[in-house]
């Protein structure tokens, strides 16, 4: 098991390479190498059914896939704040988000919680939990929330 400093440490080294990385341009256009060290090569990303992006994502392979899908999703994506709130691996990561959707151009404010698993130095689980995937899923498309199917005029 990883010692929570150095735990706390690698989190935080791969929220600045992934700043860095998306700042550079991100998916396609950027290379995942910066990122790739945080990551074990069998780490594994779960997200829920109800978002854009959905699935597992396993391996570095994986993540590129989906932070390309990600950005195929969102034209913004900017991390506001962000709480610490575990000493032990797993870590637990608050994290307040302002998104707008490339889709529509929606605007959305959300909070996500994640579990994030650091064991020899590398992260090998991302687990988040959106608060409301329905509204997310909605800003994505062309429908008033999930429960409404008819399009906006």
């Amino acid at each position: 098991m990883t010692r929570t400093s150095d735990a706390l440490s690698v989190l935080k080294g791969m929220y600045a390479a992934e700043a860095g990385y998306f700042a550079a341009g991100g998916p396609g256009k950027s290379s995942f190498a910066p990122l790739a060290p945080f990551f074990s090569p069998d780490v594994v990303l779960r997200q829920a059914d109800g978002l854009p992006y959905a699935g597992t994502w396993r391996g570095h392979e994986g993540m590129e896939r989906f932070f390309l899908a990600m950005s195929d999703t969102w034209e913004v994506f900017d991390m506001v704040e962000q709480s610490f709130l575990s000493d032990n691996s797993p870590l637990v990561v608050l994290t307040h988000v302002h998104v707008r959707a490339r889709a529509t151009g929606r605007e959305l404010d959300f909070p996500i919680l994640q579990t994030i698993t650091v064991e020899d130095g590398r992260i090998t689980e991302v687990w988040p939990f959106y608060w409301d995937t329905a509204a997310i899923a909605a800003a994505c498309t062309n429908y008033h929330s999930a429960d409404d199917r008819l399009p906006r005029s």
